[in-house]
């Protein structure tokens, strides 16, 4: 009896000093895929995760930036889709992930991938150049008086900025002509060029140009106002933007800003990258971007995130049906 005491003693012993098994962590740079162009709101997001990662050593390996907005984000899709099991690829993802497989019939599910975690609600914002109209009804009179359609610039076809163009269309009777552009930022540029009369851009999107003077901002798709009262330009903050429907033009629409991994990973990977970006949203990087650019703070993981895409899919689907965009 005294030597099985003995044994059992020396292997509590050995197990009390023998090391845990480390967490899963990436052993090579990781990835940051952005469905998108250069300049727009989801560069410009990874780029602010990619410096906040960095500064706060939140993980051992890089983050590397990669556009993949080609086919207007079909190539980003595919190519998480065909990355099964490879851990150092991270989507940031938007509402393409829905619209465009409607539109273009790609074979491609957000449920091919797996989700981790929703880190932000995106807004849109009526924007004219600063020398056209001053106000929603006014600019709605001008574009219905125009001999020919308004020019509505926006990123991609049939997607957010599009169906957005065609809901002002059902509900003011007023027409526009829109015009695709690869990212946010070009759609800015052309309004400042006066080569179009509009955007519905993401605050982001438009910040600068906005903060120079150079378009105005008409009113936000939302059911309240932009909560953040920092004057961003000399006499407005983006609190002082009145909701669309405050102008009498009843249009709403916000927009995920989700994480996603590749399918078939493992559970303590997709756990890793959950840590991750919740103590991205704690960072002074984060809110700092949050107020900046005039995003609505959120973070969705697990459960709720999966109740929140499964209603988001469903709203996205009606629009994309009822703007007329879904691929026969």
């Amino acid at each position: 009896m005294g030597h099985i005491l003995k044994a059992a003693a020396a292997m509590t012993v050995m197990i009390a000093t023998t090391p845990a098994l480390a967490a899963w962590e990436p052993t090579k740079p990781v990835e940051i895929v952005v469905a998108a162009g250069a300049g727009g709101a989801s560069d410009q997001m990874a780029r602010m995760m990619q410096a906040a990662i960095q500064k706060n050593n939140l993980m051992k390996q890089p983050m590397v930036v990669s556009l993949k907005g080609g086919a207007s984000g079909a190539e980003a899709l595919m190519y998480m889709k065909s990355s099964d099991g490879d851990a150092n690829k991270v989507l940031i993802a938007y509402s393409l992930i829905y619209m465009l497989p409607l539109s273009a019939k790609i074979p491609f599910n957000w449920r091919d991938l797996t989700p981790v975690s929703v880190v932000a609600l995106d807004q849109f914002v009526l924007w004219d150049n600063a020398e056209g109209p001053k106000t929603v009804k006014d600019f709605i009179a001008a574009a219905k008086a125009a001999s020919s359609p308004f020019k509505m610039g926006g990123t991609g076809s049939k997607r957010e900025d599009h169906v957005l163009t065609v809901f002002m269309e059902q509900k003011t009777g007023a027409k526009f002509s829109y015009l695709p552009y690869k990212s946010g930022g070009e759609a800015a540029t052309q309004l400042v060029g006066k080569h179009t009369e509009s955007n519905v851009n993401n605050p982001s999107e438009n910040l600068e140009v906005w903060r120079a003077g150079q378009v105005r901002a008409l009113c936000v798709f939302d059911k309240e106002r932009i909560s953040y009262k920092t004057k961003v330009t000399e006499t407005q903050s983006w609190n002082d933007i009145p909701t669309c429907k405050e102008e009498g033009l009843d249009v709403q629409y916000l927009m995920l800003r989700a994480m996603f991994l590749p399918g078939k990973v493992t559970p303590d990977q997709q756990a890793f990258y959950v840590d991750l970006f919740q103590k991205v949203t704690q960072t002074p990087e984060y809110k700092d971007y949050m107020e900046k650019q005039a995003l609505k703070p959120i973070f969705l993981t697990g459960k709720d995130m999966l109740k929140f895409l499964e209603e988001d899919d469903k709203l996205n689907s009606q629009l994309m049906n009822e703007a007329g965009f879904v691929a026969k």
